[in-house]
């Protein structure tokens, strides 16, 4: 298994990390790429990239749904956060074909911040022509 990391600026971003990715497997043939983000109140998704305001409308929309500060319990004061990243998920798989991921057309992979800001660190795992 492997890993890099990313950087956040902001409480809640998502950082389109699509062209990271493609790095990760331009040199191999086929295969599947697992991405994983351990972090309890982080998240990875899979959505258009072409038009940036398609990311901030779910961040808001997510936001609207489980607000900052709500009357939560949780000590630490980031409840939302933790709520937030269990509705996105932790995990997503893409399929590669000569060094290129299988997306739909405007389709992007996206690191989903909502703790931040933060450095990251996000596994990976590429089988090959299996």
């Amino acid at each position: 298994m492997n890993s890099f990391s990313v950087r956040t600026s902001e409480r809640i971003e998502a950082l389109n990390i699509t062209s990271k990715v493609e790095e990760l497997i331009q040199a191999k043939k086929s295969g599947i790429i697992f991405l994983y983000v351990p972090h309890t109140t982080a998240g990875i998704f899979i959505n258009e990239s072409a038009d940036p305001d398609v990311a901030f409308d779910i961040n808001k929309k997510l936001s609207s749904l489980v607000p900052e500060g709500a009357g939560y319990r949780h000590f630490e004061g980031n409840s939302d956060s933790h709520i937030k990243s269990v509705i996105v998920g932790n995990e997503v798989f893409v399929f590669f074909e000569d060094g290129k991921l299988i997306l739909g057309r405007w389709g992007g992979i996206f690191f989903a911040e909502f703790d931040g800001p933060r450095q990251r660190i996000l596994y990976y795992k590429v089988l090959e022509n299996f």
